[in-house]
């Protein structure tokens, strides 16, 4: 039987020279796996737990080879066992059979993925938006009417919302819903060809209802798009109900179970109650109101209720990075290649720097992910549990969403990716799971919406927050604080200039990035770098705010890159955040000694990967810049011993894990080699190398 536990391979690196013998040794720090296990699980801790006991049940783990329409079955399959066992029910009301933990049912939800990333999103698409949007949406007639279907899962629902001609741009969508007084229905219309709604979860095949979005017109007013509940199918036979139509889109680059498909409408009547109304409402005379007088805050209002989608995959795509990674180092201390200073013995691939470098840094931000997502996922319940439901915190989600979810879902993709080529051949293979992680994942990135779209809305907030400080300012005084930003003035005032001093009295990497460790320093040049950037731009955009709309229109496009610029370096700071506060509750003294490492190394890579604006700006030396890029080799020194331990801390199980190349066989085939080739030297019979043969000597 193949011993399925994670081996801790030998250490072929030189040692470091040994202290003289008068000399105290200091004890290496050891790694408690158990408490960082729990720190990673956050604030549901057995709540994951319990996920990851139902991810690791076989009959919801993910199959290669099967046909598109196996695949879809087979997930729909899997959602039904999960309905009878009351997985789904933590989100919703307790009178209807629920838990109400809207925190709670997003970490359940996020654990899936080490199962079957299409079954975690036919589930999100069934639960997390279609009954979602009747639930928020809605109000008591439409969760005693709806609900309790949806969630049974007797009613599969699709969530219309993403048109043919307009993805993020939901304010735009050209599906229209006219009230009739009449006959007191509304009749949903899609007038043109890009108003087909489009990649829906569930539509091609299995949906027999679903929430359409679409523009509320009544008495020639459209008050902007609301949701309405629409029955799409006959239960029964499966076809479409009269006026409705659509379209499979067919095999996809990944989530292959999920049946996205296209749905349309030709003059399709609903009883007007079929709005859900809980933020706008139309009488039977056609007279609409609304507890939201201004119809822009009424729409982000209506679409920030959605916001768990983006929370649930920022942290599906933690889990994921952290399962490739698991694989990936796992594989790497025990696969040897190339020849080691021991006679006889290869070297593990993870004792080569290069591919240290190419894991570990993305081991750091991994843990970071987890603890911001933790701070997102404390903010998401707070707001939907009602405890702290505000305008305010409710605007601080969806800002604080639409920047981690960027992060992690690119940084998924990266790390899969990044995975995948560090396990050469063997990370190719679909059984090893690396490529059809990446594939199921890739859209991740663009749905809920894409990540560009998103940093932008996070980039607005950013400005919105920098013009209420210098509400009443001239534009000369606005010019003059960002020309100071710029210059290094307020950065220089702020108490940490010695980062940008020359440092030729300096000497060593020791010396040189010594002041570069200290967090409040580290706080100040991560949170310098938002602040510079959003300055610049919002001088700049000062300057035609009184410019027609076309002006300040091109005005924005003309700096939108360094917007998004400035909101990615917003989410990097909280995330660095999360991850110091963890940090600093951490009472054993070895544990907060390699997390601390880790911390580290996380922070010295985004000083390195935007070393240019640091050094171009004046806030770190050229010779201190060189240094960042020296310690972050000697941080990998120092976490190597400790790096099985930290993927060990990630909790996966073999059933979550399910990837050969990270059960231990690789380490036995090595080991089998080594034997035979010690037994061959050992008996005399081995070939000689012709390199060792004397060569003749020429007369």
């Amino acid at each position: 039987m193949v011993d399925t536990a994670p081996r801790t391979s030998e250490r072929t690196v030189p040692a470091s020279a040994p202290a003289p013998a008068s000399a105290p040794q200091k004890a290496a720090p050891k790694l408690d796996v158990a408490l960082v296990e729990r720190m990673l699980r956050g604030s549901y801790p057995e709540i994951r737990l319990e996920a990851r006991e139902v991810a690791k049940d076989p009959q919801f783990h993910k199959v290669d080879g099967l046909s598109l329409d196996e695949q879809r079955e087979r997930a729909l399959a899997q959602m039904k066992v999960q309905a009878e066992q009351g997985f789904q029910l933590r989100a919703f009301p307790k009178r209807l059979g629920g838990h109400e933990d809207p925190g709670g049912n997003i970490a359940a939800f996020e654990e899936l993925v080490t199962a079957d990333p299409s079954l975690q999103i036919k589930g999100g698409v069934q639960w997390g938006l279609f009954a979602a949007a009747i639930l928020h949406l809605g109000t008591a007639p439409h969760h005693d009417t709806f609900l309790p279907d949806a969630i049974s899962l007797k009613v599969p629902g699709a969530f219309a919302m993403t048109e043919t001609g307009h993805g993020s741009d939901v304010a735009s969508i050209g599906t229209t819903a006219t009230y009739d007084p009449a006959t007191e229905e509304f009749v949903i219309n899609t007038p043109f060809r890009a108003a087909w709604k489009d990649y829906l979860g569930n539509a091609a095949k299995h949906a027999t209802a679903a929430t359409v979005f679409a523009q509320l017109i009544t008495d020639g007013v459209n008050h902007g798009v609301h949701c309405f509940y629409v029955p799409i199918r006959d239960a029964a036979t499966g076809e479409f109900l009269p006026g409705i139509g659509g379209e499979d889109d067919g095999h996809k680059g990944g989530l292959n179970g999920v049946d996205n498909g296209r749905l349309h409408f030709d003059n399709v009547r609903v009883p007007r109650t079929n709005l859900l109304n809980r933020y706008g409402d139309v009488a039977p005379d056609g007279t609409y109101t609304s507890s939201i007088d201004s119809p822009g805050r009424r729409f982000f209002t209506m679409l920030g209720t959605l916001v768990q989608g983006r929370v649930s995959l920022d942290g599906a795509s933690t889990v994921a990075s952290a399962l490739g990674l698991f694989i990936a180092l796992t594989y790497a201390s025990q696969r040897r290649q190339f020849a080691s200073a021991t006679p006889g013995q290869e070297q593990v691939l993870l004792d080569y720097q290069r591919h240290q470098r190419r894991l570990l840094p993305r081991l750091a931000q991994t843990y970071a992910q987890y603890f911001s997502h933790d701070v997102l996922l404390n903010a998401f319940d707070d707001v939907f549990s009602g405890r702290a439901d505000t305008d305010e915190n409710r605007q601080n989600l969806e800002t604080l969403a639409a920047a981690l979810k960027p992060l992690s879902t690119w940084h998924a993709l990266d790390t899969l990716q990044e995975a995948r080529e560090a396990t050469g051949g063997s990370g190719f293979l679909a059984e090893n799971r690396l490529v059809g992680l990446r594939a199921d994942l890739d859209v991740y990135v663009t749905f809920e919406g894409d990540n560009n779209v998103l940093l932008q809305l996070v980039g607005k907030r950013l400005l919105q927050d920098f013009a209420a400080r210098f509400k009443g300012a001239s534009g000369v005084d606005l010019a003059r604080f960002a020309a100071g930003q710029v210059a290094g003035r307020a950065f220089n005032e702020g108490g940490i200039r010695r980062v940008g001093q020359n440092l030729s009295d300096l000497a060593g990497v020791g010396h040189g990035i010594e002041a570069l460790k200290d967090h409040e320093t580290q706080r100040a040049l991560l949170q310098d770098r938002v602040d510079t950037m959003v300055a610049a731009i919002g001088a700049e955009l000062n300057k035609v705010r009184r410019a027609t709309p076309a002006e300040q229109a091109a005005a924005f496009n003309a700096h939108q890159d360094e917007l998004i610029e400035a909101s990615r370096a917003w989410g990097e700071l909280q995330q660095w955040q999360a991850f110091t506060s963890a940090l600093e509750g951490v009472t054993d003294a070895g544990t907060r000694e390699v997390l601390s490492w880790l911390h580290s190394l996380f922070t010295f890579s985004l000083f390195e990967k935007h070393l240019a604006w640091y050094l171009t700006h004046g806030r770190i030396s050229a010779r201190r810049g060189q240094a960042v890029s020296a310690y972050i080799n000697r941080l990998l020194e120092r976490l190597r011993p400790h790096t099985l331990d930290l993927i060990a801390a990630f909790g996966f199980e073999p059933e979550h894990v399910r990837a050969p190349i990270a059960s231990g066989a690789e380490g036995l085939r090595q080991d089998e080699a080594m034997a035979y080739a010690a037994n061959l030297r050992a008996s005399g019979e081995a070939p000689i190398d012709e390199k060792k043969l004397k060569k003749p000597k020429h007369s």
